[in-house]
């Protein structure tokens, strides 16, 4: 029960950015600000992570190009997630090892699925809201989380468990912005291709 919170927390922040998550896990332990598993640590996993989360940095905030960036990692965030929620759940071994496995990537196919969703819908969107914009504010959120997971993980549940809902209650609200605009730019394109009636 007391890995609960780092495991959901933890995927969901890998969901939105695993490279990031692991990165700032070992900064955190580094620093001893939080209890944080060694393996987060080890210098060649922060390297790694490091260098990775620098190349999502540039791509996620690339219109389009975040769409295809998060359709690869459809399989790469949850399994990171699998392996964080492991690391996360301390020297439990057996089934609660593969249910925090489980729970972790669930959870970060979830946060993955908002976060592809809201992207793919910003782009076709005719609101001015930019692809920098929302990319910045999801490295925000997981700095937050993670922040939390080593110092507060019950807040840091509540707090991705909220982020999860208000993601998906956007996205569910853009699109449904996107269909309504392309649904009148379509009639109205019906309309301007007709010849006009004879009299």
């Amino acid at each position: 029960m007391d890995a609960l919170p780092l495991i959901v927390s933890g995927g969901w922040a890998a969901g939105v950015n695993c490279y990031a998550t692991v990165l700032l896990l070992g900064i955190f332990g580094r620093l001893g600000l939080g209890e944080v598993p060694a393996g987060f640590e080890r210098p060649e996993v922060m390297i790694a992570a490091g260098a990775l989360y620098a190349v999502e940095f540039v791509t996620d905030k690339i219109p389009y190009v975040d769409h295809l960036w998060d359709t690869v990692h459809t399989a790469i965030r949850p399994t990171i997630a699998a392996v964080i929620g492991v690391l996360l759940n301390g020297d439990a071994t057996g089934l609660e090892d593969a249910l925090a496995a489980v729970g972790s990537s669930v959870t970060a196919l979830a946060s993955h699925g908002v976060k592809a969703g809201l992207r793919l819908a910003i782009n076709v969107s005719p609101d001015p809201v930019t692809t920098v914009t929302a990319s910045l504010s999801e490295d925000f959120s997981v700095a937050l989380v993670v922040a939390l997971i080593a110092t507060h993980p019950w807040v840091a549940l509540a707090v991705s468990l909220t982020f999860l809902a208000v993601g998906a209650t956007i996205v569910f609200l853009l699109w449904r912005r996107v269909r309504a605009a392309l649904a009148t730019s379509g009639r109205s394109g019906g309309t301007s291709g007709r010849s006009p009636r004879s009299p």
